[in-house]
């Protein structure tokens, strides 16, 4: 079994866990990146502190994997947050969506 096939059964172990109450998953095919996540919490303020950690933890994982500093990484991804302003990211799937807004 190669690293990849390891690495890819272990995710989807960890994602069969019913303990899981957060999960962020990217998928690289060729050039296109998809991304999921989802978070259990009771309360507004809970949502937001696990969607900060899942978050931090992410990104410490890019910045190891890439062998980077973790804290050179956070201040480019908070640079390139600021970048966005107030644009939202939206799925693919949401263009559909839009133009239908348009067209009402």
């Amino acid at each position: 079994m190669s690293d990849f096939e390891t690495e890819r059964a272990d995710a989807r172990e960890l994602l069969a866990d019913e303990s899981v109450t957060a999960f962020h998953v990217g998928v690289v095919r060729g050039d296109q990146v998809e991304t999921a996540s989802a978070r259990l919490a009771e309360a507004d303020r809970t949502e937001n502190l696990q969607a900060l950690s899942l978050l931090a933890a992410h990104l410490r994982l890019v910045a190891d994997d890439a062998g980077a500093d973790y804290d050179e990484a956070a201040a480019d991804a908070a640079a390139i947050a600021g970048r966005l302003g107030g644009r939202a990211l939206s799925d693919p799937g949401d263009e559909d969506d839009a133009d239908d807004a348009d067209d009402a």
